[in-house]
């Protein structure tokens, strides 16, 4: 499928290619800068003109889904703005942010308070998103406010029919699951209670049309979508870390996914280690397991960020891995975690992808 003349003549004159951000068989997305009215602005675009045949027909449907929603819900500053949408590509405005999964806002209770306020705002539009029990579909913005994103489900009504009230219904459920994840103290009664009660639709879509789904996605289109990773962060990622931790110049290692041009996913090993010429043995080993693809990139480290508990933060490895590195400093307590960052940053392997909107001057430490 390719891009209608008139979208590629747009994108070639006003949009600014960045990083990829997710690829897969109903879209591409990619974080870039888009030239509109009063400048150039950070902004996402999602494209069609590069998935297969066989899905082109789900992917114009959730195309449109999405861009619809994003129409409807462009004044209400709860998820991003709609700059342009042609036929088969349109361009949202980025939030300055990071997914729920990785910003893991444990005892945030204003960060619910403003995600059950932005969900309201979306219904009152007779928006229902349809896709919340993903946490990267919730961002948690540098001003600590929650935003939605990934409309592609989103269903658009214009009378609180019985239909909108249980979709809306199932998208407070899901939020009240996050809630419960990070901040399950804040829990009101009510709120309890909704935990307990699917609705019948739901219950419905768990015993028959979830199966089904996941027989599709996963079988008919290889197609799994843990944190935005796929097959490979699922099914090879636990194979490669064991195999790495073998070596034992190994002390510790982290895998993460992220979005690559050439390959669709790659994966990104960090690994725990004093010499780092290990980079080179450890491929060596890996090729002669005859296991899984290696990972694209492995990257020795003398030490790991790790969060309270000991566990690496593979929310910062994966931003790294992403060169989404303007995002990582809000999610810094200290200098002293600067400092420690700096190090793996100037190190860093994935140089394929990048974008000035790093701003590696302002947020690490000279």
């Amino acid at each position: 499928m390719s891009l209608p003349k008139d979208d590629a003549a747009v994108l070639s004159a006003r949009w600014n290619e960045g990083v990829l951000l997710k690829r897969d068989v109903f879209s591409t997305v990619e974080r870039g800068r888009f030239r509109g009215d009063h400048g150039e602005v950070d902004a996402v675009l999602r494209r069609l003109d590069q998935v297969p045949w066989w899905s082109a027909i789900p992917a114009r449907h959730l195309f449109a889904r999405e861009r619809r929603a994003l129409t409807l819900a462009r004044d209400l500053h709860v998820g991003p703005e709609l700059l342009w949408g042609g036929r088969r590509a349109l361009v949202r405005g980025f939030i300055n942010g990071v997914a729920l999964h990785l910003a893991k806002p444990t005892g945030d209770v204003a960060y619910f308070r403003s995600a059950k306020l932005a969900l309201r705002k979306l219904h009152r539009a007779g928006i229902c998103h349809n896709d919340l029990a993903k946490e990267q579909n919730w961002l948690r913005g540098v001003d600590g406010q929650a935003y939605v994103t990934d409309f592609q489900l989103a269903a658009c009504f214009k009378t609180r029919s019985k239909l909108f009230r249980i979709a809306a219904y199932e998208d407070l459920r899901h939020l009240l699951k996050h809630k419960r994840s990070y901040a399950p103290e804040a829990l009101t009664p009510k709120e309890r209670k909704i935990l307990t009660r699917k609705s019948f639709v739901a219950r419905l879509w768990l015993m028959t049309g979830k199966k089904v789904y996941r027989a599709i996605t996963r079988g008919l289109f290889n197609f799994t979508d843990r944190e935005g990773g796929g097959r490979r962060l699922v099914n090879d990622a636990p194979v490669l870390v064991d195999l790495i931790r073998r070596n034992p110049d190994v002390r510790d290692t982290a895998i993460v996914a992220f979005a690559d041009r050439r390959t669709g996913v790659g994966l990104y090993a960090f690994v725990e280690a004093d010499r780092t010429a290990l980079e080179a043995q450890l491929r060596s080993e890996l090729s002669a397991a005859k296991g899984p693809k290696p990972p694209e990139h492995i990257q020795v480290v003398q030490a790991l960020p790790r969060d309270r508990d000991g566990k690496p933060r593979t929310e910062i490895l994966q931003l790294v891995a992403m060169n989404q590195l303007d995002l990582i400093e809000p999610m810094m307590a200290s200098d002293t975690d600067r400092a420690f960052l700096k190090s793996i940053l100037e190190s860093r392997k994935n140089l394929r992808d990048r974008f000035n909107f790093e701003a590696v001057d302002h947020t690490l430490p000279s």
